[in-house]
């Protein structure tokens, strides 16, 4: 069984973040691991909803997870620090062959800021080089560019392109919606590919971007070519969003196991 190691912040509600990539890796037959950089817990009694890790227990996981296990491919997530960033940078060059899937997640889907402005250079210049591939929704892909992107499938090229040339191995921008369909634009410095959907009418999508890179991951860690395991993603999350769960209030999750119940 193939070993993937998440490394992301754990989401005290469950939809996102290390809850979600462990219960994808689940679905998907590989063997999960954690690395906790930060618990976001946001709720009504506080206003201090973000509590972040420090970075010697964030090192003390990651060596606890290679040596006593081993990697095959890496997850990386929310950071929120650019000290963080550093440190994940630091053990992600102990382990140069593993594959790493870089989601550059930025800010929650109930607005929660989960990555710090100073964070964002450090994020370039030191993590995502590192990168088999990144995975920027639009919104993030805009920050990390300084530009507005439009959803005309011209600029989404373009703006692929010129998130390669921050030196990842290769990019998908989740574009979001084009003419109804659900568009992710790769490339990967020769091809340029595009992965559509049908666009699914709801709110309830909170983690469906940490299931998307955490099965992309589990591919990858698997043997599954580039392509491959994005198209693999791609109907794993649609599935997931077809089928979504919504509790309490705010943005519901995405059903991880939604795509088994359907084969069974």
């Amino acid at each position: 069984m193939k070993r993937v190691v998440t490394i992301a912040g754990s989401a005290a509600q469950g939809s996102a973040g290390i809850q979600a990539d462990l219960k994808t890796f689940q679905e998907r037959d590989v063997y999960g691991m954690s690395v906790i950089t930060a618990t976001v817990a946001n709720n009504s009694r506080t206003d201090e909803g973000i509590f972040i890790r420090e970075t010697k227990e964030i090192e003390a996981q990651f060596h606890a997870v290679n040596e006593m296990v081993g990697i095959d491919a890496v997850k990386i997530g929310m950071l929120f620090s650019k000290e963080i960033i550093l440190k994940v940078s630091e053990l992600l060059k102990t382990v140069p062959e593993v594959p790493k899937i870089i989601d550059p997640v930025m800010i929650g889907k109930m607005g929660s800021q989960l990555l710090a402005d100073d964070a964002i250079e450090v994020l370039k210049k030191y993590l995502i080089p590192q990168a088999t591939l990144i995975t920027p929704n639009r919104l993030e892909a805009e920050k990390l560019l300084g530009r507005k992107i439009f959803s005309e499938l011209d600029d989404l090229e373009r703006a692929t392109k010129e998130l390669y040339a921050l030196n990842p191995g290769s990019v998908l921008l989740k574009a979001g919606e084009v003419d109804g369909q659900a568009i992710d634009v790769f490339y990967d410095g020769e091809a340029l590919k595009i992965f559509e959907m049908p666009l699914i009418d709801t709110i309830h999508t909170s983690g469906a971007g940490c299931t998307f890179a955490a099965c992309l991951t589990a591919e990858v860690a698997k043997g599954v070519e580039m392509a491959g395991a994005i198209q693999i993603s791609k109907q794993f999350v649609h599935a997931a969003i077809k089928h979504s769960l919504a509790f309490g209030k705010g943005v519901g999750s995405v059903r991880h196991g939604a795509l088994r119940q359907m084969i069974d």
